[in-house]
């Protein structure tokens, strides 16, 4: 065991596409062990829905196999709890249910001193019951503004979490002043990005990937979940002015997107493999980030801006607020007009842009962001730890 304490966090499904999750406890596990555990739950699943029942079938296996070695230091774990995140009872059950779970793993895997990390808003019941030496809060978004989560519910879960947790570290200025109110050692902790895999689309020996390498150039590319939060009518609108660009979109698709597929010249290739994501930016010409601009999105920090950037992608971007702050690496634009007009000035990328956009994002890794809440955490006083 390394000389530092052990992590026990609440996280998202290990399974799903990469995010500040991943990235934060895979570097977490170089220097401690880290346990993570999927989903808690954050909304009621529907039984009418086929990718819920699937959620929960899959759920039970997980549970059943135990906990799994990932990679280093780091294992997976689905814990058995009621999916009713909003009932009392339900609530103290899983309470129970966690704290029996949790002391057979911590013994399984020698956890005797550990901290409490959690992704989620919705775990303030089951801080200070595990044991724990501290309780660390990192809030990656404004999680009461997602459209399926019930807004209340979720403010109310996440406050009494900020009460109790010793820090948070939010992803930009404006969540951190926000959740600040409540939680008084709220500290900005940026996202980072995976440079080194994200600059390879800058090797002239790496292939394309056979499913846009014949597409007609130029490429106009975005990946993510395609969710209510990408604008699709400004994309369709671009994309129907320019009949002669592609347009490739990569990721989830979670809502309707038949306007999209009405058009010739727009390819939706799905899920991809995020190692695969390096090839991909080098086949896009233009990386777009078409977001609604809401009262969320000041609360958003999109990783992909930061991996595009890497890539030496040029980035076109609508004007969220965390974009907006490095300006001079990308073009922000909000009409369809803008859009084109935007990206029509991308294509002409001088040469010797791709490596700088590149060289700028060298020191914004994953790596180093981690390496200094690592630090902030590391100093905060503990309590007395329960053993297993």
């Amino acid at each position: 065991m390394p000389p530092y304490p052990g992590i026990i966090a609440f996280a998202k499904d290990w399974h799903e596409d990469p995010t500040s999750n991943h990235h934060v406890l895979r570097e977490l596990a170089r220097t401690r062990r880290v346990l993570w555990l999927n989903s808690v739950a954050t909304r009621t699943p529907k039984l009418s829905s086929g990718r819920d029942l699937g959620k929960i079938r899959r759920k039970l296996g997980e549970f059943a196999q135990g906990a799994v070695n990932v990679e280093n230091d780091l294992w997976v774990f689905s814990p058995l709890v009621l999916p009713f995140p909003h009932s009392p009872v339900a609530r103290a059950m899983n309470a129970r249910i966690l704290r029996a779970t949790i002391a057979a793993l911590r013994w399984r895997l020698g956890l005797r001193e550990f901290d409490l990390w959690t992704f989620l808003p919705n775990v303030a019941d089951y801080v200070g019951t595990l044991g724990e030496r501290r309780a660390i809060y990192y809030c990656v978004d404004e999680w009461s503004m997602f459209s399926y989560l019930d807004e209340g519910e979720t403010r109310r879960a996440e406050t009494a979490l900020l009460a109790k947790v010793d820090a948070c570290f939010a992803i930009n200025h404006a969540l951190a002043d926000q959740k600040r109110t409540v939680c008084a050692a709220t500290h900005v902790s940026p996202h980072g990005v995976d440079h080194a895999q994200f600059a390879r689309a800058l090797d002239p020996a790496l292939p394309l990937p056979a499913d846009v390498a014949s597409l007609p150039r130029p490429i106009i590319g975005f990946y993510g979940t395609i969710q209510d939060w990408v604008d699709l009518d400004l994309i369709a609108a671009v994309a129907t002015r320019r009949p002669a660009w592609t347009f490739v979109l990569l990721g989830q698709i979670m809502v309707d997107v038949e306007r999209l597929r009405a058009l010739p010249n727009v390819h939706l290739l799905g899920r991809k493999p995020h190692a695969e994501l390096p090839a991909y930016c080098k086949a896009f010409d233009v990386g777009l980030i078409p977001y609604v601009i809401s009262e969320r999105m000041t609360y958003v920090n999109p990783i992909k801006l930061r991996e595009y950037l890497s890539a030496g992608v040029p980035v076109v971007s609508t004007a969220v607020p965390e974009v907006v702050r490095h300006a001079e690496l990308c073009t922000i634009a909000s009409t369809p007009a803008e859009v084109e007009a935007a990206i029509a000035r991308a294509l002409a990328d001088p040469p010797g842009a791709r490596q700088a956009r590149s060289d700028a994002m060298k020191h914004e890794t994953w790596t180093a962001r981690v390496a200094n809440l690592a630090r902030i955490v590391d100093a905060l006083p503990t309590k007395k730890p329960g053993g297993p």
